[in-house]
């Protein structure tokens, strides 16, 4: 004879099984107005549907672009600390992509976090700020930015060489992939920095990191 769940069982796997619709319908229904043409109903609904998708479910066509990224991109982070004595120090750049580099190399299975998540994060911050770090998208450009100050924060702590951290700062370096030996084209050599104003950091930054 087949188990015979309780009604405060059969309840509760109910009510779980609606709630599951409801978020996936809700879900189809943010994901489906991101990638649709534009209308009233978008337009209207613009704030709520970016809100939602980004940056974790943002859509992204680069697999098929006709022109691939011809650019290694690096993003470094530092912090400034307070000491004892109220004075502040600032610390030295840590190459958080060097981390994600050495986490992957060697591992036949690395994991999307250490693949994607700070390439995608700068890519998406980048496309909302201008090059001075001024934010030229709106409500999306703050929660980017969010963003990947938080996970620079994941990686650097709370607490720098026994001192608090009380700003951050980013960089990235851009340096050219280097043409085919028979390519007569010329790229820059080096690395270009460009560096973000510093940020403040509160303890509402480190929330649920």
């Amino acid at each position: 004879m087949g188990r015979t769940w309780s009604t405060p069982a059969q309840a509760a796997l109910s009510l779980g099984a609606v709630v599951l619709l409801v978020v996936g319908a809700w879900h189809l229904a943010m994901v489906f107005l991101h990638v649709a043409p534009a209308s009233s109903v978008t337009q209207k609904y613009q704030t709520q549907v970016d809100a939602w998708v980004y940056p974790e479910f943002e859509q992204n066509w680069k697999l098929f672009a006709p022109n691939p990224l011809q650019q290694n991109i690096t993003v470094d982070a530092r912090v400034k600390t307070l000491g004892a004595d109220g004075s502040q120090h600032t610390g030295s750049w840590v190459g958080l992509t060097a981390q994600d580099i050495a986490d992957i190399r060697h591992n036949p299975l690395p994991s999307h976090v250490e693949q994607n998540l700070l390439r995608r994060a700068w890519d998406v911050y980048s496309s909302s700020h201008n090059e001075q770090g001024d934010n030229t998208g709106g409500q999306r450009g703050d929660l980017l930015q969010q963003y990947i100050k938080r996970i620079a924060l994941q990686r650097l702590g709370r607490d720098w060489h026994g001192e608090q951290v009380v700003e951050v700062q980013l960089r990235t370096g851009t340096d050219s992939v280097a043409p085919p030996p028979w390519s007569t084209e010329t790229w820059p050599l080096g690395a270009a920095y460009r560096e973000l104003p510093w940020w403040p950091v509160t303890d509402q930054d480190y929330a649920g990191l």
